[in-house]
């Protein structure tokens, strides 16, 4: 069986906040940036990785969601408990330069963890969750 991660999904609510942090933080290709206001969906993916996506999305567009339902998504949001995203890379400490010397919020510095992956942690603009494992 062959099967990849094709596109997988963060919510924002603010999409030129996200678009700056993933494009000019992280380094990330644009590839589609469709709608208006807070009401965009950003396609965003690493260079040279077509094949792999990750759609920026306002929260809870759904219309069968309730207002409630709204209103949670968007404290979980607020404290950073709604999303998350694991990344990879070659060079964890010079990737975690660079957010440290962005608006990124620093959940956990660069630590070698007790089940074998040295990894740091931050927040995106959104409060998404963001860790990043180093590749060895």
């Amino acid at each position: 069986m062959d099967i990849t991660i094709h596109w997988t999904f963060l919510p924002h609510d603010d999409p030129d906040a996200s678009l700056a942090f993933y494009r000019d933080t992280l380094g990330f290709e644009v590839r589609n940036d469709v709608g208006q206001g807070k009401m965009r969906w950003i396609t965003v993916g690493p260079a040279g990785r077509p094949g792999t996506s990750i759609v920026l999305e306002p929260p809870a567009m759904d219309p069968s969601t309730t207002d409630e339902e709204r209103g949670t998504i968007a404290g979980m949001m607020a404290k950073g408990t709604y999303a998350r995203l694991t990344l990879a890379t070659p060079d964890l400490d010079d990737v975690f330069t660079r957010l440290q010397a962005s608006d990124a919020e620093v959940v956990q510095e660069p630590i070698e963890q007790p089940y074998g992956v040295r990894d740091c942690a931050f927040r995106d603009p959104a409060g998404n969750l963001i860790r990043i494992n180093e590749l060895r």
